[in-house]
């Protein structure tokens, strides 16, 4: 099996070339750049081309001789990115990318897409036909980016399966350590109860899930969401982290809409100016929005079974980050 991984010198795509190559695999990066992190690739057997999503004609030299493409390259959260910053990269490129593997003869392609699409979960857990609710820029462009994947690959009969994980954790993981931290050194507050859910997936199971994806046959067009196999409240993940780190969690809680306020000032002031604002709304939408999601259609049709206990998970990106001196 030969395969192509975009974004891979960030943190999923770096785990899942990884995961690939120990599974036997031949495995491209497509980067944009040779730096450190490529180079990392590079020396553990992967291959490097050097491109771009947004360049059709890297997309051409990189899906060359390949068999499966598994697009984990995107746009992540910036409040200040503008909208067409999003959907060049999670939208339009998307499609651009199927309508490449079909000209290169690829059979199939994995999207990560993300289980933000849903929105704030009303009627936990949500499986793959809850209401689509994207809720910001970032998940309308990757609602987008699936719907333009889906018609480019009608058109050109390129096997395309849409993955939706929910948060990704893990080492090497740095979007959740301004949350392991403030437990770990007791100084993170909860707005608000705490009693939302919050679902998260560890990378090395997600990266099983990808393959998954990209080599059971039924998987064919299909939309699988790929999370851990436990769901806690916000406020039973912060006493789990705490336990692992063997401190008393910080019991303060504060309300939610003054903080809110607060954002939405930082972001007029910041974010016409090109600077990321200190604080802004969608990190007060993490203590509002519930997150839990339904497994049950990747287990029953990709044999999909997280093997990575979310306590295990914790005591193991605790210990990264320990080893980062960050803790």
């Amino acid at each position: 099996m030969r395969a192509l991984v975009t974004g891979a010198t960030g943190f999923t795509g770096g785990r899942l070339a990884r995961h690939l190559r120990a599974c036997g695999q031949e495995v491209r990066a497509l980067v944009r750049r040779e730096d450190a992190r490529s180079a990392a690739l590079a020396a553990e057997g992967i291959a490097l081309c050097t491109g771009d999503l947004t360049d059709r004609s890297s997309l051409a030299r990189a899906l060359s001789g390949v068999d499966i493409v598994y697009n984990i390259g995107a746009t992540y959260r910036q409040a200040a990115a503008r909208r067409d910053d999003y959907f060049a990269i999670n939208a339009a490129a998307v499609a651009d990318l199927v309508d490449a593997a079909a000209a290169a003869r690829v059979r199939r392609v994995v999207h990560c897409s993300t289980v933000g699409v849903h929105g704030d979960v009303e009627r936990p857990p949500a499986d793959e036909d809850a209401p689509l609710r994207p809720g910001d820029e970032y998940q309308r462009s990757k609602l987008e980016g699936e719907r333009l994947g889906r018609r480019a690959a009608e058109r050109t009969g390129v096997e395309l399966v849409i993955a939706r994980p929910s948060g990704i954790y893990g080492p090497g993981d740095r979007r959740l350590l301004k949350l392991f931290r403030g437990v770990a050194r007791r100084r993170f507050v909860t707005l608000g109860s705490g009693e939302i859910f919050y679902h998260l997936t560890f990378v090395e199971d997600l990266a099983e899930g990808f393959r998954l994806c990209g080599e059971v046959p039924r998987a064919a067009g299909r939309t699988y969401i790929l999370a851990g196999g436990e769901v806690t409240s916000l406020n039973e993940l912060v006493r789990r982290i705490a336990a692992a780190a063997g401190v008393r969690p910080l019991a303060l809680h504060l309300p939610v809409w003054p903080v809110w306020l607060a954002g939405a000032a930082c972001e007029a002031v910041c974010v016409p100016l090109g600077v990321e604002p200190p604080l802004y709304r969608r990190r007060v939408d993490f203590f509002t929005k519930s997150r839990a999601f339904d497994i049950s259609r990747a287990r029953a049709e990709l044999g999909f079974d997280p093997k990575v206990g979310l306590d295990e998970g914790i005591r193991r990106t605790l210990g990264w980050y320990h080893e980062q001196g960050w803790l």
